[in-house]
């Protein structure tokens, strides 16, 4: 072991063997009894630093290609084990799991994430930042697990040649966790505190004997073949396309990977959440595409504004000076992708990021006409400079727009200077500063962005202190802003105490926060947001409960006439809403849950409420519904209406490797009914089948329930990766 002041960070020698395991997640061969085993996790919560109430035994194995991670899951009750989802990257908030964190690195940043539950679904994401989390990432690898009469096991395999690591390097960070739902108990090997998470990279144990790994020549090769049959509604048209194409993916060295892509395909992608704009600023909708997401990490810049924990209201001040969604989109349709290239990875301390893309020519725009584009060409560099343990200094440059024949650049540079020891303690504290400046064909004047924050981000308390400033020109073509001419202040905390024996309480929320945007013109009041959360309870049993206690007020200034929804418009001036809510949602660890909040008070220029309820039922371990809902009822002197989100997912599993998963959303803004149906089969890690259909209905009158079929869209995607 090692240690620091305030414990013991713990050290783990994987055993070498000469033979591959058979992935089966029975732990029958000799090697794993023989090995040695970690069995001193300890708990994280309920009781810090206490012994586990059920004992968990971990083996460490490798060879030259892959590290085995074998897992035995004692539990006095399997008959209570919790295992209800086998999907391929479904959420396991509900489940009992076993989740590996591998710092490849071992620079206490950035991490490779691996999770399973009792019945073998695959969940994997990047930790970067050791406070971002990307669980879009997939990987090549791969988990088998097995219920016995004594609890679960399970038997990891994961291919070095799915990771990036130093040369010569002997050891690895390292750790793993144990959630046992009903029991609300979260157990780790190492830096278990209830002021860090287990995200919190910096608090991972070591692995050694980690040299002669084999990552091949680092070539992987993924050739597909994509088809796809567009039925118009308007035109009564049918349009075939075949296309093949090529993704190809290169270790230069260990550290540093090369990606290209050629006449790129996003055919599996899940379609966007619906949403209903009800302010006057751009809805975010989060990258899914998976050339973009692998190591998104690196692109990650100082300059997003701390959230806080969950249930916090947003700062609704994002700047994002390198937002992929901007690549391969255009006027809601989307742009081929015909050629790109990226570059990720470290030399040394070094972190690194380029991204180029050339896009096609002709495409559709969202009322289906066409829209001639000339070639476009993309880039993004990313340069991060680490030093110190946590800490960096980088810069940030992009060149192109994605509108046809224009000319833009943006350049920034950002520090974030970080540390899970302050001021000698075992807690979090980050201090960061950005400056940006777009450089856009035609626009001369202020086209600026900065600003700093600090953040003490810790499971009892934590606080947030932020400020910057976006100049009225400031647009960076390829990134994201929600609002710009506006000077942002940023306050608040919360204190999240753990009572002991009290009214089966186990964590408790009180949060504070205010956010104010000012105009750059004349110094006035744009908007201010003032947020108290007194009574946010999580029960011992799981349920949880917000009171009418939770109490908000918004303040909006309008320089302009805003139309809120359809004839609806609301005249310059300001408007003070105060609004009251209560939220309760039942436990997770139940095959039926539910939810409900619920919002009222002000709404602009008169009243409102707004409702959401979601409904999941889960028939173990195949099926899944979930449903949710939400309304805003909007009664103002200058009109009333109504806006309505519905979504329902239902997802049916044969095994980890078949899956059926079926969107529908309804939306009363664009009065379009939406079905996606997808079917995922992964015969081996790696390769892949993806068939889907879609299909849209527009309700033509509102008030009926009477739709009309739209465009029809039957898909598919079949993906072999060779592994040299």
């Amino acid at each position: 072991m090692y240690g620091n002041d305030h414990g013991q960070l713990k050290i783990a020698e994987v055993t070498e063997i000469s033979s591959p395991i058979t992935l089966d997640g029975v732990l029958d061969e000799s090697v794993w009894a023989s090995a040695k085993k970690l069995d001193d996790l300890i708990q994280r919560i309920p009781d810090t630093g206490q012994v586990v109430s059920e004992k968990t035994e971990v083996i460490l194995l490798r060879d030259t290609d892959n590290l085995y991670v074998g897992v035995i899951a004692y539990d006095s009750e399997p008959d209570k084990i919790i295992g209800t989802t086998m999907a391929r990257d479904a959420s396991l908030r509900s489940e009992d799991t076993v989740t590996i964190i591998l710092d490849t690195f071992h620079d206490q940043r950035n991490a490779y994430y691996f999770a399973t539950n009792p019945v073998g679904s695959m969940s994997d994401a990047l930790i970067y930042g050791s406070q971002h989390f990307n669980n879009d990432w997939d990987a090549i690898w791969d988990v088998r697990t097995q219920l016995t009469d004594q609890g679960w096991t399970a038997e990891f395999s994961i291919p070095f040649k799915s990771l990036n690591f130093p040369e010569n390097s002997d050891t690895w960070g390292f750790n793993i966790r144990r959630n046992i739902l009903r029991k609300i108990e979260e157990s780790i090997w190492s830096g278990a505190s209830v002021e860090s998470t287990f995200l919190n990279v910096s608090n991972a144990g070591a692995l050694t004997n980690m040299t002669g790994l084999k990552q091949g020549i680092g070539l992987d090769v993924r050739p597909f073949l994509a088809t796809s049959l567009l039925h118009s509604k308007n035109t009564g048209d049918d349009d075939f396309d075949f296309e093949p194409g090529l993704d190809v993916f290169y270790n230069i060295t260990p550290s540093l990977k090369l990606s290209g892509t050629i006449n790129t395909d996003f055919g599996e992608t899940e379609v966007d959440a619906r949403q209903i704009n009800l302010d006057r600023f751009s809805l975010f909708f989060p990258e899914k595409r998976s050339f973009f997401l692998e190591d998104i990490g690196v692109f990650n810049f100082a300059s997003t504004v701390p959230e806080g924990p969950p249930g916090a209201p947003d700062a609704d001040a994002d700047i994002i000076p390198f937002f992929s969604r901007r690549i391969g989109l255009f006027r809601g349709a989307e742009v081929p992708i015909e050629v790109g290239a990226k570059l990720t990875g470290r030399v040394g301390q070094t972190e690194i990021g380029f991204l180029g893309v050339m896009a096609g020519e002709t495409i559709l725009d969202s009322d289906g006409d066409p829209i001639l584009v000339q070639d476009t060409e993309l880039f993004v560099g990313r340069v991060k400079q680490n030093f110190w343990e946590e800490s960096y200094v980088g810069g940030i440059f992009t060149h192109g727009d994605p509108a046809p024949g224009l000319e833009s650049k943006t350049y920034g540079a950002d520090v974030m200077l970080s540390t899970s020891e302050f001021l000698g303690y075992p807690r979090n504290f980050r201090l960061s500063a950005f400056g940006l400046k777009s450089d856009n064909e035609g626009v001369e004047g202020e086209d600026m962005a900065f600003g700093a924050a600090a953040h003490y981000p810790n499971e009892i308390w934590e606080g947030i202190l932020a400020y910057s400033e976006i100049e009225k020109d400031f647009d960076p073509s390829l990134g994201f802003v929600q609002r710009n001419n506006v000077r942002m202040y940023r306050i608040g905390g919360n204190y999240n105490p753990r009572p002991v024996d009290f009214l089966n309480v186990e964590d408790m929320i009180h949060s504070v926060y205010y956010t104010r945007f000012e105009s750059l013109e004349n110094g006035q009041l744009e908007s201010s947001t003032f947020d108290v959360d007194w009574f946010h309870w999580h029960f011992k049993s799981g349920d949880s409960i917000h009171s009418f206690m939770n109490y908000n007020r918004d303040e909006e200034q309008l320089f302009e006439p805003f139309e809120i929804s359809d004839g609806v418009v609301l005249p310059v001036g300001r408007y003070k809403m105060d609004q009251f809510s209560l939220f309760l949602a039942s436990a997770r660890k139940r095959p039926l849950y539910a939810s409900l909040g619920v919002t009222f008070g002000d709404f602009w220029s008169g009243s409102g409420e707004q409702v959401r309820a979601s409904f999941v039922y889960k028939l173990p371990p195949r099926f899944t519904l979930d449903t949710s809902i939400r309304y805003t009822f909007a009664n103002l002197p200058e009109g009333k209406f109504t806006a309505r989100v519905f979504t329902t997912n239902l997802d049916f599993s044969l095994s980890p490797r078949l899956s059926f998963s079926n969107l529908v959303q309804y939306d009363n803004r664009s009065r379009n009914l939406g079905l996606q149906s997808r079917i995922r089969w992964t015969p081996k890690p790696g390769n892949d089948l993806f068939l889907s259909f879609n299909q849209g209905w527009i309700n033509e009158s509102m008030g009926s329930l009477r739709f009309v079929a739209a465009d029809t869209k039957i898909a598919t995607k079949f993906q072999y990766t060779y592994r040299f």
